[in-house]
């Protein structure tokens, strides 16, 4: 089972000039819809005077959320290419907004789809593309007794403990590689009762 994918390391900047027309691009790595929500409203807030925010994401480690968006230029003349780039690396858990400010001269269909992937190609390379890790929060509960085996399990599967509970039962949050979880909750269930908290 594959568990890692790739996104963006941090927000980056692009940009491309065409005919007077401005076109500004803005990377962002992002979790959720919520994520694009904030990200599109800032830009919105602070560009608030160009003539088009255009955009695409993509969401998920399996690639099933994404969205293109041309913000009233003509029909897959501006999201589609942003969303091409965004593709074309193989990322996912990424957001591509390109602001256009109007120069006055139309640049036509051909035009356009240059424009907006030109200045989000620009983002992408203004950034890093980095390999990250799907894993899922497990909370375990046991007896004090039983932690040495827990911890050798901790030690023996790299998990990293994000929350824990020392008494006569101890209750530890885990955070588990994707690809290990079966092998390892069979294992944890042997000493303890636990529950998947998310995946």
């Amino acid at each position: 089972m594959e568990d890692t994918y790739l996104t963006l390391a941090r927000q980056s900047e692009g940009s491309y000039k065409e005919k007077g027309s401005k076109f500004l691009a803005f990377a962002y790595p992002v979790n959720s819809e919520e994520d694009i929500k904030e990200y599109l409203a800032n830009l919105k807030k602070k560009y608030f005077d160009a003539r088009h925010h255009c955009y695409a994401y993509i969401l998920d480690q399996d690639q099933s959320r994404f969205r293109a968006n041309d913000d009233g230029e003509p029909n897959h003349s501006a999201g589609d290419p942003i969303l091409g780039q965004i593709r074309s690396n193989n990322l996912t858990n990424v957001l591509i907004v390109v602001v256009r400010y109007f120069g006055g001269t139309k640049l036509g269909v051909g035009g356009l789809i240059n424009a907006y992937r030109t200045a989000a190609v620009e983002a992408i390379d203004n950034n890093q593309i980095v390999q990250k890790v799907v894993k899922i929060l497990i909370r375990i509960n046991f007896d004090y007794l039983q932690m040495n085996e827990v911890m050798k399990l901790v030690k023996d599967y790299n998990l990293e403990i994000r929350q824990q509970e020392f008494d006569n039962r101890c209750n530890f949050s885990l955070l588990v590689r994707l690809k290990q979880k079966e092998e390892l909750t069979e294992k944890l269930k042997k000493i303890a009762t636990l529950q998947m908290i998310q995946s």
